[in-house]
């Protein structure tokens, strides 16, 4: 158990369709949904070992390298498609054994739920532990990395975008540990994929400023809830899926 070391793998890319940069937009000004994620991350010394950026190829994402400068973590660039080569790239520049995995365009994580995750994931000898249920965008993943790299051989063109999608298709081949979140709520949308969840989430960040980067998971759905209009406003985006929990595709491609 000793021997294990997780790391974050963050991948990235600045073209979109929808909303450019993602994970550099400010959730208030000086602080960008990146920086929010990698300041949740810090928190956690014990746990995560140290973050890498896995950055799609592409003179638009230069900009993600001096990112990475300036926060002084380590970098890789890789296919803009495979991502999953990217962050299994990222891990071994970092000496990892485990991926902590979240998508960089979310900046609100389940934190509560880390500890416990990765201790049942050592104890466990889990392939995959993963917390599902909460609100879009709040879900983590945590991958060992061996069986990454060797699914990464036969893993199709959307499995290697999708990440771990392929051990969603084949779940008796791996062994996961999907963990559901105590109280479903997956009628909530926190991450930023257009400009209205930009919107809601720059709310949402300023009200719990003084709180960050911790932000409670139970403080983030109440504050859902008192404000209607958020899910008035994305209704359109709001579809009811997991990750892993009434699952139809991953979410989680195209970073």
């Amino acid at each position: 158990m000793n021997n294990r070391k997780l790391v974050s793998v963050l991948a990235c890319r600045a073209d979109s369709t929808r909303l450019y940069a993602k994970p550099l937009q400010n959730l208030i000004k000086g602080k960008s949904i990146l920086d929010q994620i990698l300041d949740t991350f810090e928190k956690f010394p014990k746990i995560i070992s140290e973050s890498v950026l896995a950055i799609s190829e592409g003179v638009e994402n230069l900009v993600y390298i001096d990112f990475a400068k300036r926060r002084n973590i380590k970098y890789i660039c890789g296919d803009k498609w495979d991502i999953m080569s990217r962050l299994i790239n990222g891990a071994l520049i970092a000496g990892a054994t485990d991926i902590l995995r979240v998508t960089s365009e979310c900046p609100f994580m389940y934190w509560e739920e880390l500890e416990e995750a990765w201790k049942n994931h050592l104890e466990k000898d889990n392939d995959v532990t993963a917390i599902d249920g909460c609100p879009l965008g709040t879900y983590f993943e945590i991958i060992k990395l061996k069986p990454l790299m060797e699914s990464h051989a036969t893993a199709s063109d959307y499995q290697k975008e999708a990440c771990t999608q392929i051990f969603r298709d084949h779940p008796n081949k791996y062994k996961i540990e999907i963990k559901e979140a105590k109280k479903s709520r997956l009628d909530i949308r926190l991450t930023v994929d257009y400009p209205e969840d930009l919107v809601v989430c720059r709310r949402i960040y300023e009200n719990f400023y003084n709180k960050a980067p911790l932000i409670p998971m139970e403080d983030l759905i109440l504050f859902w809830d008192q404000n209607p209009e958020f899910k008035k406003l994305l209704k359109p985006y709001i579809n009811n899926k997991g990750i892993w929990v009434n699952n139809e595709g991953c979410a989680w491609s195209g970073c």
